[in-house]
């Protein structure tokens, strides 16, 4: 494995292999040219766009949140630009409708009020510009309850009861729905059915549907084969364009996070704390929300031993790996490493590219990590410095 933490370049910092984000693309090529697809990527999960020349070449365009997004998409990917928010503002509306291909409603209400303002940019630019609904099919097998889009109190989305009601689809001409995350094709076959079951009706009045996120494509055992005859099958049947938004897919295994160890805190009672440079509650959020421990190149995670009741290993060192916060729950995890970590001592937490950039915070006043790219297929590995943070990003975003 390509050794990420040789580099002359103080840490903490992230690091994109611009090698690892291409073998990617290439699978989810494969997945439209086979299946007759299109990938968008979810800027909502990496929207680092130094990236995005390695990217664009490969997929359709963009999934956007918010303004931002829309406007980081239509300037540095320069492809198609699809938005879905819960709800929009007015100005919000103005400022996007210039800029987007799709736009995505998560209420007829919110569709009646805005499509005044559509219809001004049709007129006024020739230019197309669908709209659609995003539904409800209320059946997600999602099990963390923060991720899933479709309990009971979800804001998600128009379901089935609320679709009848709808006495015209008239000006919307795309569906979108989002029910996964971080899984197999397996669950879209089984929601597929459910989502054709109560909204099926409606499809021949369409001309296109999203199949929202989740799906984790680019995982090692993914059934693709499954994935593409899934979608041509629809296609097929339905005549509906087909799109997929997944966000991690296109970056999963392909971004690391360098940082050094600053102290070693002793603990005869219990296990001693290493603590680094970086924060999970700053630098890598869903460490707490999900929670999950990030896997550090080099050494074991424990639950991975306690999971597999697997024995301790003899000469393991194990440690609590603690951010640098106040935050008394800023613990990254706990693992086993082959020898004594000591002070000044190089890690990597792996599969870092996804919702760490984009959601990173600067708690506590501590600098966001610096911004790397490298390219572990050229000699050297093309190593390059994007950016790096300091005091004036941390004031200037207080007032």
């Amino acid at each position: 494995m390509f050794d990420y933490t040789v580099f002359d370049i103080p840490t903490p910092y992230y690091v994109i292999d611009r090698a690892l984000i291409r073998r990617n693309m290439k699978i989810l090529q494969d997945v439209q040219e086979r299946s007759g697809c299109k990938i968008l990527l979810a800027l909502k999960a990496f929207s680092t766009w130094c990236a995005f020349k390695d990217m664009a070449p490969y997929l359709a365009g963009v999934a956007a949140s918010s303004y931002n997004e829309v406007r980081l998409g239509r300037e540095e990917f320069g492809k198609l630009v699809q938005l879905y928010s819960p709800a929009y503002a007015d100005e919000e509306i103005k400022s996007v409708l210039p800029m987007v291909d799709y736009l995505v409603f998560n209420s007829e209400a919110q569709f009646k009020l805005f499509h005044p303002h559509i219809k001004k940019i049709r007129d006024k630019e020739k230019r197309k510009i669908h709209c659609g609904y995003r539904i409800n099919p209320e059946y997600s097998e999602v099990l963390t309850e923060i991720y899933n889009p479709c309990t009971s109190r979800s804001r998600f989305g128009i379901r089935i009861e609320t679709m009848h009601e709808i006495s015209s689809l008239s000006g919307i001409d795309g569906f979108h729905f989002h029910t996964m995350c971080q899984q197999g094709s397996d669950v879209l076959v089984r929601t597929l059915e459910l989502v054709e079951e109560r909204f099926g009706k409606y499809f021949k009045k369409l001309k296109w549907i999203n199949f929202g996120g989740g799906h984790h494509i680019t995982r090692a055992g993914y059934d693709v084969d499954q994935l593409c005859d899934v979608i041509a099958d629809f296609r097929k049947r339905t005549k509906l364009e087909v799109f997929l938004e997944p966000g991690e897919a296109h970056v999963l295994n392909t971004g690391f996070l360098v940082s050094s160890v600053l102290d070693v805190n002793e603990n005869p009672s219990s296990i001693d704390v290493a603590i680094v440079d970086t924060s999970a509650a700053a630098h890598m959020p869903d460490v707490l929300e999900m929670p999950y421990t990030p896997e550090l190149v080099g050494a074991r995670r424990v639950v991975e031993i306690v999971d597999t009741d697997s024995p301790l290993e003899e000469g393991r060192y194990k440690y609590v790996i603690g951010g640098k916060t106040c935050l008394s729950g800023d613990l990254i995890g706990e693992y086993l490493f082959r020898k004594p970590l000591k002070i000044g001592d190089r890690v990597t937490f792996a599969d870092m590219s996804q919702y760490t950039i984009c959601k990173n915070t600067m708690f506590n006043g501590l600098n966001p990590p610096s911004i790397v790219t490298c390219d572990s297929e050229v000699p050297g590995g093309a190593v390059e410095i994007v950016r790096r943070f300091g005091y004036e990003d941390f004031k200037s975003r207080l007032s």
